[in-house]
């Protein structure tokens, strides 16, 4: 398994986007890399104010989406 870490910052108008299931994938981009991963992986970290916070996301070998921790 292998995981990044990242930083999120998504007002609670931009999240309504994944909410409403308008946008299904989240794209983060490290340095070069381009990494997607559910939206409804967010939904747990939802608050009045949107969603900010770093995240360690895991994923298996093939690149598919384990979990998604606050950190």
């Amino acid at each position: 398994m292998a995981s990044i870490t990242f930083m999120l910052n998504i007002s609670p108008k931009e999240y309504l986007a994944y909410y409403q299931g308008k946008a299904s994938q989240v794209t983060i981009q490290d340095g070069g890399r381009t990494t997607l991963f559910p939206a409804e992986g967010l939904r747990p970290f939802v608050t009045h104010a949107g969603i900010r916070c770093r995240f360690k996301l895991t994923f298996d070998e093939d690149n598919k989406f384990i979990s998604l921790e606050k950190i």
